[in-house]
């Protein structure tokens, strides 16, 4: 037995909330493999919208482990209101929620660094979700951390203490002002400390492997996209882990050998969050029209997205880092009643025509190149079977797939658990 991984092949948001749920059925461990609470994954069902950041997308399902692997980073205060809200919805988490205890920890200074750093760059932030990951990260590879293993220890206290002095310093380096009680934010981060302490910490590395070898079925879940990879996405304006399949092996502690079928993700057209280039970025009506019609707004930050055409320069190059072996796509629903719709196929580059990604997708570089295909005027939101939706439809899938050179097993038409369709 092997894991099978869902990743976002775009800048995030493509739904990888709603097919993790939509395909716990079928696995036994669902397991979370980086990122922090900067992701949100959004799933639909009983007339409830749920918005998770850290607790993997399968937590709604009875009788199904959900492990946060070692490459996640999790706020303590974040990750206790989460469980908080699951609590209400009667989710009991005792038996179904593991956490690694090589997963490191959001310090509340964390979060104050990333808003000075912001602050101090000016026209030239990143767009961070001001969450702290990337200052988490950084303690990670800089041997400073904090992580879960240490709350079982002596002396965790003390490494708080230390860590969060030397921030205060570093945050003082940044010459701007914000406003905060660290006494109070230390407090509220202790708290949250004790409150996670209850839960089942393990030595996931070993679990998951052991798993594998008992012919258990797993799902690594991806966050972010891989976009925004931080060596393959569009650096700097990326995030502080690697979102592509690669992220699974050193976020989970597994072989790449042991990586069987690699799902990825995109929608019908693209979206980008914060700053960054977006080739095929609109500016227009039809890209206020996406916006409104796909509820484009991040689950964690609620920040409008912006929206523009496919881009497929950028899906192929997503399909060959991460090995992808079928593609799933959302939203296709978003796309009824626009008459012709196109696609990016190449880009002009520097004078010359190319079909991969360049090192800089800047407006001042690139220029892309299109093709345009049949709309279809149909709601598709309430079909459920293939065979039903619109032939321009199927026109687009089929476009699609002779252009990727991957399958297209699944398409969702609308945010509902519901509304998914198997090609």
């Amino acid at each position: 037995m092997k894991i099978d991984l869902i990743l976002g092949l775009q800048w995030g948001d493509e739904g990888k909330g709603k097919i993790v749920d939509f395909l716990t059925n079928d696995y036994n461990i669902i397991a979370r493999f980086q990122g922090g609470p900067n992701a949100g994954h959004t799933l639909e069902f009983d007339g409830i919208k749920h918005v998770l950041h850290t607790i993997p997308s399968g937590i709604f399902h009875e009788n199904k482990i959900n492990l946060i692997g070692n490459g996640v980073v999790i706020d303590p205060v974040i990750f206790k209101e989460e469980i908080e809200k699951l609590k209400e919805l009667n989710v009991d988490l005792s038996n179904k929620l593991l956490i690694s205890r090589k997963a490191h920890l959001i310090l509340p200074t964390h979060r104050l660094i990333d808003k000075a750093s912001e602050l101090s760059k000016g026209k030239k932030k990143i767009g961070s979700t001001l969450k702290g990951i990337g200052p988490t990260y950084m303690d990670k590879t800089g041997r400073n951390g904090l992580r879960i293993g240490d709350l079982e220890l002596d002396g965790w206290e003390d490494k708080l203490n230390t860590l969060t002095n030397k921030h205060l310093n570093l945050i003082n380096n940044f010459n701007v002002d914000i406003d905060f009680d660290i006494n109070k934010l230390v407090e509220e981060f202790t708290n949250s400390i004790n409150f996670i302490k209850s839960l089942r910490f393990i030595d996931s590395e070993h679990y998951l492997n052991e798993s594998i070898n008992n012919g258990k079925k797993i799902l690594g879940e991806g966050a972010q996209g891989s976009l925004l990879d931080i060596d393959f996405g569009t650096y700097p304006y990326v995030t502080s882990s690697n979102t592509t399949a690669a992220g699974a092996c050193t976020g989970l502690g597994i072989a790449p050998n042991k990586i069987n079928n690699v799902f990825g993700i995109f929608k019908a057209y693209t979206t980008r969050v914060g700053s960054g280039p977006f080739p095929t970025e609109l500016k227009d009506e039809t890209g206020e029209r996406m916006a409104k019609i796909g509820n484009e707004f991040g689950a964690t930050t609620g920040r409008p997205r912006r929206c523009g055409w496919l881009d497929l320069v950028i899906l192929k190059h997503s399909i060959i880092v991460n090995g992808v072996t079928e593609l799933i796509m959302m939203k296709g629903d978003v796309l009824s009643g626009i008459d012709r719709i196109k696609v990016c196929t190449k880009y002009k580059y520097k004078g010359e025509t190319i079909d991969y990604l360049p090192y800089s997708i800047e407006d001042e570089n690139i220029e892309p190149i299109y093709e345009e295909i049949s709309g279809w005027d149909e709601d598709i939101t309430k079909i459920k079977s293939f065979t039903d939706l619109p032939q321009n439809f199927k026109n687009y899938i089929n476009f699609l797939e002779d252009s990727l050179n991957v399958k297209i097993k699944i398409v969702s038409v609308g945010p509902n658990r519901t509304q998914t369709i198997f090609v």
